[in-house]
């Protein structure tokens, strides 16, 4: 898995990101599941029209007009959006900062599930929707610094993600890990007879 260098900078960006955000955004009380997709959502549609309706909330999420009133009046008197019964909706700073950390934990899920593990893409953002509510600050960080590893480390990339696919698809083979194995040692001795 050859990863340009513009995704190698996203990446490390995102690990950048986490960190200087964990000590800013602290509140009384944690929210819950729906109020996070609430704000993801309101968070994506101000990427695509700069702010949000209620409409536009209630389409994305496919909920009703009540339910998206009761959320984002929750979500005004916690100041994580600016919000007035029929006017535009946006995210407050904090709001903001909440809602790119639900994002990021979305994106670092998805592509685990999807690139490591294989999951279809469709089902991988749907299981990362679920899970991203409850992941801890500390298993967050180290999926992510496992992934950094996987497409930095010259022993991870494609062929050893093409290995544990093959594993999945038809079960440990002796025979092949063998062969990986001379393999990995003879690319180790060349590299060091290349530097010697």
């Amino acid at each position: 898995m050859a990863l340009s260098l513009e995704r190698r900078w996203i990446i490390l960006g995102i690990i950048r990101l986490s960190s200087r955000r964990n000590s800013i955004v602290t509140l009384k009380e944690p929210l819950t599941s729906s109020l996070e997709n609430y704000l993801e959502a309101i968070f994506h549609i101000e990427q695509e029209k700069q702010a949000a309706r209620a409409k536009d909330v209630a389409d994305r999420l496919n909920v009703s007009g009540s339910s998206v009133t009761a959320a984002l009046r929750n979500l005004g008197e916690k100041s994580l959006i600016n919000y007035a019964p029929y006017d535009l909706i946006t995210l407050t700073t904090q709001g903001r900062t909440i809602a790119e950390k639900i994002v990021q934990r979305h994106v670092i899920l998805r592509k685990f599930f999807a690139t490591v593990l294989g999951i279809a893409t469709q089902e991988a953002d749907e299981v990362a929707c679920k899970m991203e509510h409850d992941m801890s600050e500390n298993v967050f960080q180290r999926l992510t610094q496992f992934l950094t590893f996987l497409e930095t480390c010259p022993r991870g990339g494609s062929e050893w993600l093409h290995g544990f696919a093959s594993h999945c698809e038809h079960g440990q083979n002796h025979d092949q890990c063998r062969q990986c194995l001379a393999q990995c040692v003879e690319t180790i001795n060349q590299q060091w007879l290349m530097k010697g």
